[in-house]
C-alpha cells in the first residue's frame, strides 16, 4: 500500500482556504484525498466548502472524502478507558462513575485526536486544517514528550519483574503495581509509537499560511525555529490575500505605492526562508481558482528533509567535539541551554526540547555555544575521567 502523503496546513483565517484547494487540488490530480478539520471551531472550513463537516466522512467530490475531527468521541474513549481500568477502585470507594452523557472534552483532547488520526488515514494525500503554529508545534512534540515521561514513571525494565510482583511486595511490605498498570503503559507506548512515526514521516509536512498585508517575519521567524526544533520545516509559505501584479502599473497613485510596499515585502518573505513561497490574490474567489494559482498542474511541493544534526571531530585542532544543531530562525535572545545527565535541553521562546546526547558526548563536558546563521554549534571537551587514554 502506498504511504500517505499528510499535509498539515498551519495558519491565519486564511488556512482553511488554503487546505481545502489542496485537497482540490491532489483529489482533481487523481489522488484518493481525505480533508481532515483539526481546529475550526467557527466552522469556516464549512463556510468554504458550502457543505457542513461532521465526524462521519462525506464524499464532498470525485476522489475528494471531508470530515472533521470528533473531541467528543475522542474524550469519551479516553474516560472510558481510563474508568474500566479503575471501576473496581471506584466501587470500593463508593464513588460514582459519569455517564458518557455527561461528559464534556477538556482543552488539549483535540491535539490527542489529531494524533490518533495521522496514523489512521489510509488516503493517498491526507489534508489536515491543523490547529494554528503554536499550537501544532506543541502537537508534533506531544508523543516524544509523552514516550518520555512515560519510560521515566513506568520504566519499561519494569515489566520484567511482573511475574516476581507477589514475592517482591512480600520483601518490600508495599504494595507493587497492578497488572492493569503494566498493560495500559504497554499500549500506551504502541498508541505514542504509532503517532511518532506518523508525525516523523517523510511524507508528513507542514505549510505555512499566512496573509499579504500582515508583516508576518518575525512571527514566521519563531514558527521556523519552532518547527526546526523537532524536526521540521515548512514545506511552503502560503501568502493569501495579495494584490494583482497589475495594481504596480496603476494609475491611483495610491493603490501603485500600496502594491509596491507589498512587493517588497514580498520579496524579504522569501528571501528569509528556503521554502517555496506560493501566492495567492485577492481576485482568486473559487476554490479551484486558488488551487490553480497556487499549483497549476504540477503535484505541489514535497516535503523538505530537516537538516541532518553532525558532531564535528575537533579533537585534534583543539580538543573538541562540536554538536551542530540546524535550527534556522532561532535567535539568542530566545535561546536557552541546560545539560542534565545524558541528555541536552534546548529551549526556543516557549518551546523546549529534551535531546539524547550522542554517545561521545555523553563522555564530555559542555565547553560552550554559539548561535551563527541559525546553526547552534554546542562545544563538548573529553572528560578525563571518562575518554579513553592514549
Amino acid at each position: 500500500m502506498t504511504a500517505t502523503r499528510t499535509i498539515l496546513v498551519s495558519g491565519d483565517a486564511g488556512a482553511p482556504i488554503v487546505a481545502a484547494a489542496t485537497a482540490l487540488h491532489a483529489a482533481r490530480g487523481g489522488h484518493r484525498t481525505w480533508l481532515l478539520a483539526a481546529d475550526d471551531p467557527h466552522r469556516t472550513l464549512d463556510a468554504a466548502l458550502g457543505t457542513r463537516l461532521e465526524p462521519e466522512p462525506l464524499d464532498y467530490a470525485p476522489g475528494l472524502t471531508v470530515s472533521r475531527i470528533d473531541e467528543q468521541a475522542a474524550f469519551r474513549y479516553a474516560v472510558g478507558e481510563l474508568t474500566g481500568r479503575l471501576g473496581p477502585a471506584l466501587d470500593l470507594l463508593g464513588a460514582e462513575q459519569l455517564d458518557p452523557e455527561e461528559l464534556t472534552a477538556l482543552p488539549g483532547i483535540a491535539r490527542l485526536a489529531l494524533l490518533r488520526a495521522l496514523p489512521a488515514a489510509d488516503q493517498d494525500v491526507l489534508v489536515v486544517l491543523a490547529p494554528p503554529p503554536a499550537e501544532l508545534i506543541a502537537t508534533l512534540a506531544l508523543p516524544e514528550q509523552l514516550t518520555r515521561y512515560l519510560d521515566r514513571l513506568v520504566p519499561e525494565q519494569r515489566q520484567a519483574a511482573r511475574a516476581l510482583r507477589p514475592l517482591l511486595a512480600g520483601l518490600a511490605g508495599v504494595p507493587m503495581p497492578a497488572e492493569w498498570l503494566y498493560e495500559g503503559r504497554t499500549k500506551a507506548a504502541a498508541v505514542l509509537a504509532e503517532s511518532r512515526a506518523a508525525v516523523g514521516d517523510p511524507g508528513t509536512s507542514v505549510r505555512l499560511v499566512v496573509p499579504a498585508d500582515g508583516h508576518p517575519y518575525e512571527e514566521l521567524r519563531r514558527i521556523r525555529a519552532g518547527l526546526a526544533l523537532y524536526g521540521h520545516r515548512p514545506d511552503a509559505v502560503v501568502v493569501h490575500g495579495a494584490l494583482p501584479p497589475a495594481a504596480l502599473a496603476s494609475p491611483d497613485p495610491w493603490l501603485a505605492a500600496l502594491a509596491r510596499r507589498r512587493q517588497e515585502e514580498l520579496d524579504r518573505l522569501t528571501a528569509g526562508t528556503d521554502a517555496p513561497v506560493l501566492v495567492t490574490g485577492l481576485a482568486d474567489g473559487t476554490l479551484e481558482a486558488v488551487a490553480d494559482r497556487l499549483y497549476g498542474d504540477g503535484p505541489g511541493p514535497e516535503r523538505l528533509d530537516p537538516q541532518p544534526w553532525p558532531v564535528e571531530d575537533r579533537l585534534a585542532e583543539d580538543g573538541l567535539l562540536v554538536w551542530h544543531l540546524d535550527l534556522p530562525g532561532a535567535e539568542r535572545a530566545g535561546l536557552d541551554l541546560v545539560r542534565r545527565g545524558d541528555d541536552l535541553v534546548v529551549g526556543l521562546g516557549a518551546h523546549r526540547r529534551v535531546l539524547p546526547l550522542p554517545a561521545a558526548l555523553r563522555r564530555c563536558t559542555v565547553a560552550g555555544a554559539g548561535l551563527h546563521e541559525g546553526v547552534l554549534s554546542v562545544r563538548f571537551a573529553p572528560d578525563p575521567s571518562l575518554w579513553p587514554q592514549g
